[in-house]
């Protein structure tokens, strides 16, 4: 435990707001983000291999490939594809790649990795799974790729947060399309 490190003592600790902060988390962290419809989701840390700023100039379209893919990007030597997210969830609202950067989001799995362009990036905030709740208002065309929500109350108002379960998007055969 980072509170038992031979380098800090016991002195020490209680005077470390970070150490302290930590300590008092709960849940999992994630990653907040939205998609040009403004709808605001999450996908868990663990999930994610990097987060960029990419140029549009830097993405190369490929001929003949499925209309959800932007083109490929060279991440330290490795070629990846970049999705559109928000139009592989069926949103109508297309990605804005008339601008400086887009950000992408690359997730892995068993050595798959995928970039995901999105409209936005959030914060990373602790969010406890326990409180993750299914939910009958997923719409058909998205249920697969959701694994749940969060309900989170802001300022006299309440939204919902929903969960993405990035092997079922890296698995999809939607990309073959």
């Amino acid at each position: 435990m980072v509170g038992q490190s031979p380098f800090i003592s016991e002195e020490d600790s209680q005077f470390s707001p970070d150490l302290q902060a930590i300590q008092g988390l709960e849940g999992e962290l994630h990653l907040r983000f939205y998609l040009p419809s403004k709808d605001e989701f999450a996908l868990p840390a663990i999930a994610i291999r990097e987060v960029m700023q990419q140029p549009p100039d830097r993405i190369t379209p490929i001929p003949n490939a499925s209309p959800l893919l932007l083109g490929t990007i060279n991440l330290r030597g490795q070629v990846i594809w970049v999705a559109d997210l928000g139009q592989f969830l069926g949103n109508t609202t297309p990605l804005n790649t008339d601008r400086a950067e887009i950000p992408v989001i690359a997730v892995e799995d068993q050595e798959t990795i995928l970039g995901l362009a999105i409209d936005g990036l959030g914060d990373m905030e602790w969010l406890d799974p326990e409180k993750l709740q299914l939910s009958n208002n997923v719409p058909d065309h998205i249920a697969p790729y959701v694994q749940g929500e969060w309900t989170l109350s802001a300022e006299e108002r309440q939204h919902v947060l929903r969960l993405l379960d990035h092997v079922a998007i890296l698995r999809s055969a939607r990309w073959a399309t």
